[in-house]
């Protein structure tokens, strides 16, 4: 059965792509590039489902972007 997950991926100042899964605890990695980057993030969903018992109840609605002045 397959399941599927909401990834964020965001791109840091040194040039990096990160992906998290927030339904998942911990589940985030990073590469240089998107390929490889989706590649490393399935391998780490697969670990952390060995190790949590999830239940999606959340349903992903989007990213908002926020300015605010500090």
């Amino acid at each position: 059965m397959k399941k599927n997950f909401d990834v964020i991926i965001e791109k840091d100042a040194d040039g990096f792509y990160i992906a998290t899964v927030p339904v998942l605890k911990g589940c985030y990695t990073q590469a240089k590039s998107l390929d490889l980057l989706m590649e490393r993030i399935k391998e780490v969903i697969e670990l952390c489902l060995q190790t949590q018992e999830i239940s999606i109840d959340n349903e992903f609605i989007g990213v908002q972007r926020v300015a605010i002045s500090a």
